[in-house]
């Protein structure tokens, strides 16, 4: 069994998508449809920057969907390839859920690329700057880090938002909460901490205001049932129903993204073969959860015809 899977933020870098664009009509019209939808010319700023555009969350969320979509598109356009007749299920880790999505046409390009762009807005909007952070985990386990961020919460939010690996946690909250936890990391058995470059504090509490915003915007949205289950964040379990879906896009927003349970769960369902398109984040994560998973990442047009071929 074969699961597609799909890069969040921090992805996204300076040129992406300009080999793939050069290359492919297919990607070129992608590229256009996002740009159009958003009226934006958010292609111009992947391929050129400056960095700091991009990396804004607004522009890198729907920036990251359509690289990664672009390089599905290629695939189905010049190859021949349907996602529906070579795997099994869909993820995304965080706004790559809404890849997956796109992927197996619950929503069409133009929705997903509004949607992530008022999400990437709203979340920004939920904190002002500054007053929220996150870090990285490294040689933490779940457990670990839910107990660091009890201990360093005293009366602010600070709480598990990415469960990547065995060895890599995300927490989320409070600035001063989370610089608590990063000092206090030697005294819970964790190698080290590091704080992220985020501009905003995601998958906690503190952005329930965005989880409202795409609460109203979901509800106005069109969408299909998907092709095939999507693993969703927030349950690390398979889901088809487009309410569903659309109540735990919502609660993702505050909720954990469990990748690690979702990938062991889809390891446990008898996938053995993922494929992460438009990034190379996803595969080592993988592989520290499922040592035993094939995984490929495909990026370039030399990745997309080694994948071709293989399938």
């Amino acid at each position: 069994m074969r699961a597609f899977v799909f890069p969040g933020q921090g992805s996204q870098s300076v040129g992406m998508g300009k080999a793939l664009g050069d290359a492919s009509p297919a990607a070129r019209e992608l590229f256009q449809e996002v740009d159009d939808a958003l009226s934006q010319h958010l292609f111009r700023i992947m391929v050129d920057g400056p960095e700091s555009d991009l990396t804004l969350t607004e522009n890198a969320q729907p920036a990251i969907m359509a690289n990664a979509i672009a390089t599905l598109r290629v695939m189905e356009k010049e190859g021949g390839f349907r996602l529906t007749e070579k795997g099994d299920y869909v993820a995304g880790h965080s706004l790559g859920e809404y890849s997956a999505l796109c992927a197996v046409d619950a929503f069409d390009i133009g929705t997903t690329a509004r949607l992530l762009k008022l999400r990437g807005q709203a979340m920004q909007a939920a904190v002002p700057v500054g007053q929220g952070a996150m870090a990285a985990l490294l040689g933490a386990d779940i457990d670990k880090a839910q107990a660091l961020a009890d201990a360093a919460a005293q009366g602010e939010v600070c709480a598990v938002a990415n469960d990547n690996d065995p060895t890599q946690v995300v927490i989320s909250g409070h600035k001063g909460a989370v610089e608590r936890a990063v000092a206090m990391v030697k005294d819970h058995g964790i190698k080290r901490a590091v704080l992220l470059p985020v501009s905003a504090p995601f998958h906690c509490p503190l952005m329930q205001p965005a989880a409202e915003a795409m609460e109203a915007a979901l509800g106005k949205a069109t969408m299909n049932a998907p092709l095939l289950p999507v693993y969703a964040n927030v349950l690390a379990a398979p889901i088809a129903d487009p309410q569903e879906i659309k109540a735990r896009l919502v609660e993702q927003v505050t909720g954990r993204v469990r990748w690690r349970e979702s990938i062991a769960a889809m390891w446990d369902a008898g996938v053995t073969d993922f494929v992460e398109l438009g990034g190379k984040v996803l595969g080592p994560m993988i592989k520290r959860i499922a040592p035993d998973a094939t995984v490929r990442s495909v990026i370039t047009m030399d990745d997309i015809e080694a994948a071709l071929a293989a399938f």
